[in-house]
């Protein structure tokens, strides 16, 4: 580097990484510490850097020759590789910031609560743990006056005057990682997960509310679905399943033991229940076991104006939400007689007064359950379709499959573990 450099990594923090040419490579999202009871110091050896995509690589110390003037400059050469932490591995900002630790300096020891970390370059060139701002107490940045202000004394110390800094791996803050990453959809965040250790991705999925480790698990693959669902409580695992799609919750049950399988089952509503008990029943490979039990279904008198109401709910997927199937009573599956459906499109067409029975699409030829994933793939792109309907001997509807269940079934089984290496710079 051009000169000793300290820097406080809230600072350092959402700085813009750029290449020597002046184009900026990305933003500094976190650092990368290493701690050793043989070094003097924690060192630093990274950054976790987001570039375009939302993709957090890792950048070495090695490669960044400046920060300053709100910057960072690196050689120009990055390694797109998606970051994994390894258990040797401490992210600053995730899992020190708010951390309660000892100091024991000017003559007194007592509790205090991390704010902020300041690292500095060596004359070897190493990047290392210097000083830590704390804040005496150990209610942190949660501990606030009726003033707004926070209470406590903050004090800034050697790095050599603090113990407890140095993290455990199931001590570690999950909350503190997953607001680092709160502004992450579920399949980025799905990614950011599975790259921890075991025991860190099950402090972060304890840690995430119903909805959203639902959301999360069904974007991950098998392995990691299955090591998070084992370590969660039955009943969390049961209200989990209930969260997710149908489909997806029917291919996670799947791979457990029957035993599990049937104790999770017992634990559900008996209504979820019975849909994952039907969805079990097929051939992965058929229509019957991509389905979805829950697609959008209305009666042939709803009017345009209220399937448009239905299809614009923020828990409907894309491809979900652009067909509506239309039935005879009861509306949920297995339905009454199946009567046709309704595409979005067509809906957006029509006057919102009108019925949607009267604009039914019935040329279309349900699948059957059984029907193989060949017939399914080829009348989706036959008359360029979203979703399909799937009825049972009787004309029931019982799912229907839509265009991202066919394609998360044909790509490659490790599809979402891909990785990428590309250079970036001259």
């Amino acid at each position: 580097m051009s000169s000793t450099t300290r820097v406080f990594v809230a600072r350092l923090a959402a700085l813009s990484v750029f290449d020597p040419l002046g184009d900026q490579v990305g933003r500094v999202r976190d650092v990368v510490v290493h701690f050793s009871s043989s070094q003097r110091a924690p060192r630093v050896i990274g950054l976790v850097v987001e570039v375009p995509g939302r993709r957090r690589v890792f950048v070495p110390m090695t490669r960044v020759t400046s920060v300053d003037a709100g910057q960072v400059i690196t050689t120009g050469l990055v390694n797109m590789r998606r970051f994994e932490q390894r258990t040797s591995e401490t992210l600053v900002l995730a899992e020190l910031f708010e951390r309660l630790i000892r100091v024991s300096a000017h003559d007194e020891t007592f509790e205090a609560t991390v704010e902020d970390i300041a690292i500095e370059q060596e004359p070897n060139r190493d990047w290392v743990i210097v000083k830590v701002f704390a804040r005496k107490g150990s209610g942190g940045t949660r501990s606030i006056s009726r003033l707004g202000r926070r209470r406590g004394e903050t004090v800034l110390v050697d790095v050599h005057e603090v113990s407890g800094l140095q993290l455990e791996a199931e001590d570690q803050s999950a909350a503190k990682l997953l607001e680092s990453y709160d502004d992450l959809k579920p399949a980025d965040l799905a990614e950011v997960i599975h790259d921890l250790n075991p025991t860190r991705r099950a402090a972060v999925a304890a840690a995430l509310d119903d909805e959203k480790l639902a959301d999360v698990l069904e974007e991950l693959p098998e392995d990691d679905q299955v090591e998070i669902l084992r370590g969660l409580g039955r009943e969390r695992a049961a209200d989990i399943l209930e969260a997710m799609q149908p489909d997806d919750a029917a291919d996670l049950l799947s791979e457990l033991s029957p035993e599990n399988v049937e104790e999770l089952l017992r634990l559900m509503e008996p209504d979820e229940a019975a849909d994952l008990r039907r969805l079990l029943t097929y051939d992965e490979d058929t229509a019957g076991g991509l389905m979805t039990t829950e697609p959008v279904i209305l009666g042939p008198e709803a009017t345009i104006a209220e399937a448009l109401a239905v299809v614009r709910r923020v828990e409907l997927s894309p491809a979900l939400a652009a067909t509506v199937f239309v039935c005879r009573p009861p509306l949920e599956t297995p339905t009454g007689r199946f009567l046709g459906l309704v595409h979005i499109q067509r809906l957006l067409r029509e006057p919102p007064h009108a019925f949607i029975g009267s604009i039914l699409d019935k040329d279309l030829e349900p699948l059957t359950p059984d029907a193989p994933i060949g017939r399914v793939t080829r009348m989706l792109a036959t008359y360029n379709l979203v979703g399909v309907p799937v009825v049972d001997e009787d004309g029931r509807l019982v799912g229907a499959v839509t265009v991202d269940d066919v394609l998360d079934h044909i790509l490659p089984e490790d599809w979402r573990e891909e990785r990428h290496e590309v250079t970036h710079g001259p």
